[in-house]
């Protein structure tokens, strides 16, 4: 993380409705280009902006940046800095999945996520679709969300050891497709401890969570990442948060920031 972006990370935890740093452009899954978000931004009101591209990774390749484009991709976002410098302030980060060996040279700031399930070397994405989430579960787990959960949670306590993290990315992801427990219960007590033991672990690190409105963009949820007892929980013991879209459109960005303000009036 750079002096300004931290600079500007401060500045988000403390106005956190004036920043997005979870974006993403046509360089990986995203709808637009860098500067019509950038534009986008401007327009919506925000001080401060970070453009993120999805880590490669050795399989699902089709949403994240091609490895030849990562420079191409960040000399764009510096060129940017330069066009729109008195009108926003501008950075350039990768979301790196923590099962992906992408170094990090020449982003601005990290956000490490964790977006799989994995055993013995078999990989299902748990925010792909129902369909491949509740047939992955099935396939490795035999059915068991909750061991499934264990396993989610297990990788994501890894998130800033394994990608240098300044942000941890929508903490609990695996229950996109879990709208009104219809999957899985969030209050039986494997699930809690799963989370707990994983919260507990980035805590440690001192690094910031976000609150993510991604899901409720693409009608998956009705509340931001994570859940409001996680929150509760990340608070109590002394997080740092900051609001964020996970926008994949010009049009998301700074999405439902409304519903995160609860989060950020408590004392």
């Amino acid at each position: 993380m750079n002096e300004k972006f931290s600079a500007a990370l401060a500045g988000a935890i403390k106005r956190p409705l004036l920043a997005d740093f979870h974006t993403h452009t046509a360089y990986c899954d995203g709808k637009h280009s860098p500067e019509e978000m950038v534009q986008a931004a401007i327009e919506k009101g925000l001080t401060s902006l970070g453009i993120c591209t999805h880590s490669p990774m050795p399989f699902y390749e089709s949403y994240t940046i091609v490895e030849g484009e990562i420079a191409a991709f960040q000399a764009e976002i510096n060129a940017l800095k330069q066009k729109y410098g008195n009108k926003i302030a501008l950075f350039c980060g990768m979301e790196k999945d923590v099962y992906s060996q992408t170094p990090i040279a020449g982003f601005d700031y990290v956000i490490g996520s964790a977006h799989y399930l994995k055993k013995d070397n078999v990989y299902c994405a748990v925010d792909l679709s129902p369909a491949a989430f509740q047939e992955g579960v099935l396939r490795m787990f035999g059915g068991d969300y909750y061991a499934a959960a264990e396993n989610y949670y297990e990788a994501l306590a890894t998130a800033v050891q394994k990608t240098d993290a300044d942000i941890i990315g929508h903490f609990d992801l695996i229950t996109k497709f879990n709208e009104g427990c219809s999957l899985f219960d969030v209050t039986h007590p494997r699930y809690v401890a799963a989370w707990k033991r994983a919260a507990d672990a980035l805590l440690a690190t001192g690094k910031v969570f976000e609150i993510n409105t991604g899901a409720i963009s693409r009608g998956w949820r009705t509340a931001p990442y994570p859940a409001t007892e996680i929150v509760d929980y990340l608070q109590k013991n002394g997080a740092k948060l900051i609001a964020s879209s996970d926008s994949h459109s010009k049009e998301n960005i700074a999405y439902a920031y409304a519903l995160t303000e609860q989060y950020f009036l408590k004392p």
